[in-house]
């Protein structure tokens, strides 16, 4: 039986998500060739999706980390966490994050026209959950290299951030406060 963490499993996986990346684009395609409020909707629901799944990936990336810190450099545990995280990152947090972006600033510019106060907000928030996305790329780096510095305690507290920018982003989305 091969190996998830195996080089061959990763390409396989990396196939895998190009070949969703591109159906999705090619349904994306012929979507915006029909009606505008069908259009709109199926934008928003893979807005949803999108944004589920990339924030999926920020509240179990420092889970990750938590592990992996608590875990001995060169182990065998280690380097599976150094898949994991890599993975994570690449097949499934930066495509989601992308697709987030792409898709809500389609919304912001043809339905709400870059109007309104709680729309400027929530982008400057969305724009901080971007932040801590690339802090975690950058301690997938780090972890990659054996370079991690910070403790496991950290990175629990870490955790919270993008939950508390999740709730801010939600209540600016349905309530519309400003």
């Amino acid at each position: 039986m091969e190996q998830q963490t195996s080089a061959k499993a990763g390409k396989k996986a990396a196939v895998r998500a190009s070949i969703a990346l591109a159906g999705f684009a090619a349904f994306a395609a012929f979507l915006l060739q029909g009606d505008p409020g069908i259009v709109y909707l199926w934008v928003k629901a893979l807005h949803v999706i999108a944004v589920i799944s990339w924030m999926a990936g920020l509240l179990y990336m420092p889970r990750l980390f938590i592990y992996h810190g608590d875990s001995e450099k060169g182990s065998v545990q280690s380097e599976t966490f150094k898949v994991m995280e890599r993975r994570l990152l690449n097949v499934i947090m930066t495509p989601a994050m992308l697709l987030s972006w792409l898709l809500g600033l389609y919304m912001a510019a043809m339905i709400y026209h870059f109007e309104g106060g709680w729309l400027h907000a929530k982008l400057l928030a969305v724009a901080a959950l971007t932040g801590v996305h690339v802090f975690f790329a950058r301690a997938v780096g780090q972890f990659g290299r054996d370079e991690n510095t910070r403790s496991p305690r950290f990175w629990r507290l870490a955790n919270e951030i993008p939950t508390v920018l999740m709730i801010v982003i939600v209540i600016l989305v349905i309530v519309k406060p400003f």
